[in-house]
């Protein structure tokens, strides 16, 4: 009996080992009520690029940070076009936007000044190896070969599931929606925060 459990043991280190060594790591997504981990990244406004800093954002107020697959995909590209749309009722709630994917800068500022998407009007921030999204508990899938976008373009990047995360003057999380859990679509990410941002 002290063997098959002596073995046991053994089995068990050599796993975690191998998961270790495999770069796989596992996260557990932040809830409502978590401190919101905060960052600094490169990110682009109307085709500008800049330095986004969310603990400054927080000395404004209400922050929205939305993570997206890629800039230049259908449900991502409805996504930001709505919370262009409506930017303007979020900064009358108190609220600010940044949204954060795995896209270059070169590829943000593009879709950063795009009429049909951020319209020049919220920034979008610059997350190459997933840093940011593994700090939220979320897992960057690999690039997928072949992937294209809207463009005809190739998409070299990884993606970072579609979640959004409210978070209040204090730094904690007050709202989460995700589209893997919650099944929810890009356009009630928007309306879902607005109503959130609203209440605080």
């Amino acid at each position: 009996m002290i063997k098959k459990y002596y073995c046991l043991a053994i089995l068990s280190f050599i796993f975690s080992v191998m998961i270790s060594s495999s770069g796989f790591t596992q996260s557990t997504k932040l809830s409502k009520g978590d401190a919101a981990p905060a960052f600094n990244a490169r990110a682009s406004l109307a085709g500008s690029e800049f330095d986004y800093s969310l603990k400054k954002a927080l000395d404004k107020g209400t922050v929205v940070v939305y993570f997206y697959p890629s800039a230049y995909t259908g449900g991502c590209d409805l996504e930001a076009h709505e919370f262009a749309e409506l930017n303007d009722q979020f900064k009358a709630a108190g609220a600010t936007i940044i949204g954060v994917s795995a896209d270059d800068i070169k590829r943000l500022n593009a879709f950063s000044s795009d009429s049909n998407y951020c319209a020049g009007k919220i920034p979008v921030a610059s997350d190459p190896e997933g840093k940011i999204a593994a700090s939220y508990g979320l897992t960057m899938s690999p690039a997928k070969s072949g992937a294209k976008d809207v463009r005809g373009q190739d998409i070299n990047h990884g993606f970072i599931p579609r979640t959004t995360y409210v978070i209040d003057k204090q730094g904690k999380i007050a709202a989460v929606f995700s589209s893997e859990t919650d099944h929810i679509s890009p356009d009630q990410h928007v309306k879902k925060s607005l109503e959130v941002v609203k209440t605080l």
